[in-house]
């Protein structure tokens, strides 16, 4: 992993505690940290410029969010395997709670949040005719949640961010495989178009045909196993 920049060092443990949560989050999220790959506290550590303590307190919050996990056999620490089955469960999940976040901004949404959705949009269509990944899924993510805390919900943005938290690798592994020029079509213009109208359930409906088509490649790429999958152990 690259090391990454925190803040100074600061003898305030709850402080450490959520920079050090904050960028392992955004990391998980952006996909920079492999499915199944397997990570140490050590080795976190250095990545951000810490000591142990603080990352000990993420990583214990990051499991119960299940974003991570402590393999119960060699307890070692990795993001999840992704089965079919769990995968659906997100992409419920998602179906389910991003669209009414959408469906709530609507009437909230200022000129300076519309013209942030614009910027994002803009710079998410350089990325994709440029094919970085990268800054697509930056794009993306920067995008989506401009609209989740313009809703004033922070219950369902929450629920939003874990959601993302264990789907983010595996949408990089995806993007990256397919190549954005492969992505399907974003419908952010539609939903730029139903915030500038106040129209909730425009917006809702853009919000739940844009999850459904990413989560879609994930679903197709999990039955031709193009997924990272778990190292299986022969006997004896």
């Amino acid at each position: 992993m690259k090391v990454v920049s925190l803040k100074p060092a600061t003898n305030d443990n709850a402080s450490a505690h959520a920079q050090v949560y904050e960028a392992l989050s955004e990391d998980l999220i952006q996909g920079q940290i492999p499915p199944l790959k397997p990570l140490s506290l050590r080795g976190i550590a250095q990545r951000y410029g810490v000591s142990p303590m603080p990352v000990r307190e993420a990583v214990r919050r990051l499991i119960a969010e299940k974003a991570l996990e402590l393999q119960a056999e060699n307890k070692r620490l990795r993001v999840p395997h992704l089965t079919e089955h769990r995968l659906k469960q997100l992409t419920m999940a998602r179906c389910w709670v991003e669209p009414e976040l959408a469906a709530m901004a609507a009437p909230r949404m200022a000129r300076d949040d519309i013209k942030r959705l614009r910027d994002d949009d803009a710079t998410l269509m350089r990325a994709l005719k440029s094919g970085d990944v990268s800054a697509y899924m930056q794009a993306n993510h920067d995008f989506h949640f401009t609209i989740y805390r313009a809703a004033d919900a922070d219950l369902l943005c929450g629920m939003a961010r874990s959601l993302w938290l264990q789907s983010g690798p595996f949408m990089r592994v995806v993007f990256g495989r397919l190549g954005t020029v492969q992505l399907p079509k974003d419908h952010h213009q539609d939903m730029i178009a139903a915030f500038e109208a106040g129209n909730a359930d425009a917006a809702r409906a853009s919000m739940a045909e844009d999850i459904g088509e990413g989560m879609n490649l994930m679903l197709d790429a999990i039955g031709d196993h193009d997924l990272p999958q778990p190292k299986r152990r022969g006997r004896g």
